[in-house]
């Protein structure tokens, strides 16, 4: 039903839903009066489905310029009374920590639950952060769920648990709970809220005392936590062999178990409530257990802290083995602590400490099989007329002709595809959001000890606004000596096109000022200049020609995304004149498909020339520019802008 199953309002009707969906839902069903985010996978859509129900359930919602902001703007809705929830990935938890780890301290009002979507394996990340690291360290109670239900469920729990302690909330989902479908049964949407304010008595302040009512706080969690109704037991009263895990390897451990036909002997203990444990409920478990396995997504969280409660208590435990990551059984094909679980490294984890043998079906029909060497790898690539491929080629033709092996710096975002053929390898630092920026500071004031390669900085327009400004304002100030290229390409691309500060619409739709890129820079005092990468060969003169000044210096290459432009006026097909490509004997190597490498720059095996794939093709017409024959053409005979 997706985004249709936030409208229902039939309590007890079961629809189908994501993760994500269903957090949303929760949040609505809870009476949230406030919610904020920062693009990021794989939660983005969180935000993005409430700031289109806002206007309908008298709440705010909006997309902030960085996490950090975002959960400050979240905890002031939280001391005015109001229910809410800030969304972010692992790397936005970093940007916000500061304030999450005072906020913890000082405390809060209404329930602020802070919705976390980790990424093991890095679908959509540059890593695989366990975040729940993080939540311990700003002394907060995480909580986990295994399925779509459970994460709507768990998110009203949240704000309830929230409000009882007077704490932040971390809600933990994964990639497979965020993105994965379930049937979730709705609960009734809630009323409009009341009028926030704040007391003229009330604090919020952070100050060293408050550590002790904090901790007291956990306390109280951990007392919780034993009658948490989200954990959950399955087997023998008395198991021998004690599975404990959390999340969406719960239900790899239920089908492990059923799998090898141990349901009369191996006892599963699900965590609802991660941080802090249930100790007493632990406890009695492991009294009874031999041997515990633990099960969980990346690191071993759950493991080290239920093996640190066991040694407080170990002579009522005494003798009990426990098989994890740290002893190296529980590993996938990378190594203990490395990528997602999946239910064949369970079960065969749980096979071997059992004693089981077991022999996994095959995975397909040996004809099909058969046939898996001869398909090809298929490289990331940006999309058929990105505007990144023409700016890089532009940017590596600029440095190849100024001749100082000057480097260039990447971060976050499409671009981050640089480091590959398809932006032709030239990035050579990639760290976190503004990272290169700050980066280039550095190399850009080393001339005076010997430095002289010229240095570019890379950075994306929605990146620009979320970290890159600081570092801007430094190198105006040291004096720093680079290029910063702000590769605009009007939106929030990698994440799912959320609206920006430069783009002059926000969440809820609503028409706002709009904040460009070089109205900040020219604030700043910084020369700046505005070009359109698509023309390779100016962008080319640009860039060289400002490698040439000393100096912080800013060039936005603005041209919006292709996928956006796509669904724009049709523009003139482009296609190669067959009679005009003289194929391997131009001498060019087959540049448009092999070095330019657009998906719609093709090769006709037939003909033994160059072609245009249709389908694919979004008729940017950069590859008309590029070829040294001038085979390619624009139906028509006219080049657009």
């Amino acid at each position: 039903m997706s985004f249709l199953s936030l409208l229902v309002n039939q309590p007890g009707r079961s629809v189908l839903m994501t993760g994500n969906e269903a957090v949303a839902r929760g949040a609505i069903e809870a009476g949230i009066g406030y919610a904020s985010s920062y693009p990021g996978s794989p939660t983005a859509e969180i935000l993005g489905n409430l700031g289109r129900l806002a206007r309908d359930y008298n709440f705010y919602a909006e997309w902030s310029v960085n996490e950090k902001v975002a959960l400050e703007g979240a905890a002031a809705a939280s001391f005015a009374g109001l229910r809410s929830m800030c969304i972010m990935k692992p790397n936005g938890v970093n940007v916000a920590l500061d304030t999450l780890a005072s906020i913890s301290q000082s405390g809060i009002k209404a329930g602020l639950v802070l919705v976390v979507g980790d990424d093991p394996g890095g679908h959509s990340s540059t890593n695989e952060e366990d975040s729940r690291y993080l939540g311990k360290l700003a002394h907060i109670p995480i909580l986990e769920p295994a399925t779509p239900q459970e994460a709507k469920d768990m998110t009203l729990a949240a704000f309830e648990l929230s409000e009882k302690i007077k704490l932040p909330v971390l809600l933990r989902c994964v990639t497979r709970i965020c993105h994965a479908s379930g049937n979730v049964t709705i609960g009734e949407l809630a009323g409009g809220n009341g009028k926030p304010e704040i007391g003229q008595n009330e604090r919020f302040v952070t100050v060293v005392f408050l550590h002790a009512l904090q901790e007291a706080k956990l306390n109280q969690v951990r007392q919780i936590a034993d009658a948490w109704p989200f954990n959950r037991y399955l087997g023998p009263e008395n198991a021998r062999t004690l599975v404990v895990t959390t999340g969406v390897s719960f239900m790899y451990a239920r089908e492990a178990v059923k799998e090898l036909g141990l349901e009369g002997e191996v006892g599963i203990f699900k965590l609802g409530i991660s941080w802090p444990l249930p100790e007493k409920t632990l406890l009695g478990h492991l009294k009874a257990a031999d041997n515990v396995l633990f099960f969980e997504e990346v690191e071993p969280f759950i493991e080290e802290n239920v093996m640190y409660l066991a040694a407080q208590h170990i002579a009522d435990l005494y003798p009990l083995r426990f098989f994890g990551q740290k002893s190296g059984h529980v590993s996938g094909p990378s190594g203990p602590g490395i990528g997602e679980m999946n239910p064949e490294t369970v079960i065969k984890v749980l096979a071997s400490i059992c004693g089981v043998n077991y022999n996994p079906p095959p995975v397909c029909d040996e004809s099909v099989k058969n046939l898996v060497p001869g398909i090809p790898q298929r490289d990331l690539a940006f999309c058929a007329g990105c505007p990144h491929r023409a700016a890089f080629w532009a940017v590596k033709s600029a440095l190849a002709l100024d001749g100082r092996n000057g480097i260039v710096l990447g971060d976050i975002g499409c671009y981050t595809m640089g480091l590959g053929r398809t932006g032709f390898n030239l990035l050579q630092t990639v760290h976190a959001m503004g990272s290169g920026v700050g980066v280039a500071c550095g190399l850009g004031k080393l001339a005076e000890y010997g430095f002289k390669q010229p240095v570019v900085a890379v950075v994306g327009d929605s990146t620009f606004y979320h970290a890159a400004i600081p570092a801007l304002v430094n190198a105006r100030y040291n004096k720093s000596d680079f290029l910063l290229i702000v590769l605009d390409n009007e939106t929030t691309a990698m994440t799912g096109h959320q609206p920006h500060p430069g783009l002059g619409k926000n969440a809820m739709g609503e028409e706002v000022v709009r904040i460009s890129v070089e109205s900040v820079v020219e604030g700043l005092g910084i020369p700046v200049s505005v070009h359109d990468p698509y023309d390779v060969e100016g962008t080319t003169e640009v860039v060289f020609n400002l490698l040439q000044t000393e100096g912080t210096k800013v060039l936005v290459l603005r041209r919006a995304c292709a996928l956006i432009a796509a669904r724009g006026a049709r523009k003139p097909a482009v296609y190669v004149d067959q009679d005009l490509c003289i194929g391997d004997s131009c001498g060019c190597n087959r540049f448009c498909n092999k070095t330019f490498s657009c998906p719609a720059n093709i090769w006709d095996v037939k003909k033994n020339k160059a072609m245009i794939d249709e389908v694919v093709c979004n008729r940017c017409q950069v590859c008309v520019s590029l070829c040294p024959r001038g085979a390619i053409k624009v139906e028509g005979g006219e080049n657009i802008g």
